[in-house]
């Protein structure tokens, strides 16, 4: 049994992502702002334990003039001992967040908050002063997106809970999150698109020769196809790590036996190969952070290897296509979606994918 405190973290991202679930069935029904609050955005604080109803706790419309600007107000404050501590700006749920709001970024300046909120209900954008201090920074330190949740992300919103909350704390953990965020955002960006500075950093290790434009143009293919090695690399060791603590047979057993089987008495016998195996374990692997392993389950056939979510049949989240030369995954989104892969691992790139289409069943 786990301590009150794990219990409660538990509890706490089950109930996050309770919220995610209503948002995503509410959301094409959802088409104004005020609409937005109420059912979304006031919803998301009370999972935080404030009081929303409360205007000495959760103050709406507050107002804070700015220079010989009179009367403007924010949508949100969050009050402590009288004071606001946390400015929260409020969009239509249809809106996408393309930067912050400019009244949001002056009240920063001029109260004692020291977080900001951006939402739209659906993504929280947290702003604080890490460059400047009293002046909002341009980027966010953490983002939260209830349809694309991961269990690091619901770990940091703890901290913002009514009971937890604490601006020292937080403070500590900002740059941190705000720098390792930029990082990543910055690795992705060389996956898909290695810049010249970038293959030139790679080749100061690994070539001698002098580096020529000609030479980097002829590295960037290889630095790319290096960094997808790299990366599956990484992963068969995880998915053999797993193999080797996993029973194949009990898989097979406990998950499929009902439906792997002879379609007729002259036909050919589904087998489940190893691949298929490992297709099962790298999509339960991939989705681990927004569902439990054991709600993912497969089912065999002769053409294909379905990835199913609670072993229905109608919840299939993608068909893997392995018994022929030409392998591929297929998605079950609104067109069907067939993509080409050369192996197993070759699912790892279609992550997102993954965990979108699933995300249609949660």
């Amino acid at each position: 049994m786990g301590t009150f405190q794990e219990i409660f973290e538990v509890e706490f991202a089950d109930q996050i992502r309770a919220l995610a679930k209503r948002v995503q069935k509410l959301k094409d029904s959802i088409l104004t702002e005020e609409a937005t609050k109420t059912s979304v955005i006031m919803p998301f604080f009370q999972t935080l334990n404030y009081d929303v109803f409360n205007p000495e706790e959760f103050l709406p419309e507050f107002v804070a003039d700015v220079g010989i600007k009179k009367g403007e107000k924010v949508d949100y404050a969050i009050m402590q001992n009288k004071k606001p501590i946390i400015l929260i700006e409020a969009k239509c749920i249809q809106e996408q967040l393309t930067k912050h709001d400019s009244q949001l970024f002056r009240y920063f300046g001029t109260t004692e908050a020291k977080f900001a909120i951006l939402t739209n209900g659906v993504v929280y954008k947290f702003y604080t002063d890490l460059e400047e201090q009293n002046k909002m920074d341009a980027t966010p330190f953490f983002e939260l997106n209830l349809f694309d949740l991961r269990d690091h992300q619901i770990a940091e919103l703890n901290k913002f809970k009514k009971d937890l909350f604490d601006v020292d704390s937080i403070n500590t953990t900002a740059a941190e999150l705000k720098y390792t965020n930029e990082i990543k955002r910055f690795l992705k960006e060389q996956w898909d698109n290695p810049t010249d500075d970038f293959v030139s950093v790679i080749l100061s290790d690994v070539y001698l020769g002098k580096k020529t434009r000609q030479v980097i143009e002829k590295f960037n293919g290889i630095v790319k196809r290096s960094l997808k090695e790299f990366v599956n690399d990484i992963l068969n060791d995880k998915l053999q790590s797993a193999l080797a603590n996993t029973n194949s047979e009990q898989i097979l057993n406990r998950e499929v036996a009902p439906t792997s089987e002879v379609l007729s008495n002259e036909g050919p016998e589904v087998v489940t190969t190893q691949e298929e195996i490992e297709g099962y374990i790298t999509i339960r692997i991939l989705l681990k952070d927004i569902l439990a392993p054991e709600r993912i389950n497969y089912r065999d056939n002769l053409s294909y290897f379905n990835i199913l979510l609670d072993n229905n049949i109608r919840k299939w989240i993608c068909r893997i296509y392995l018994n022929s030369s030409n392998k591929a995954i297929q998605f079950n989104d609104e067109d069907k979606t067939m993509i080409s892969i050369n192996d197993i691992s070759d699912l790892i790139f279609h992550k997102e994918k993954i965990i979108q289409t699933a995300q249609k069943f949660i």
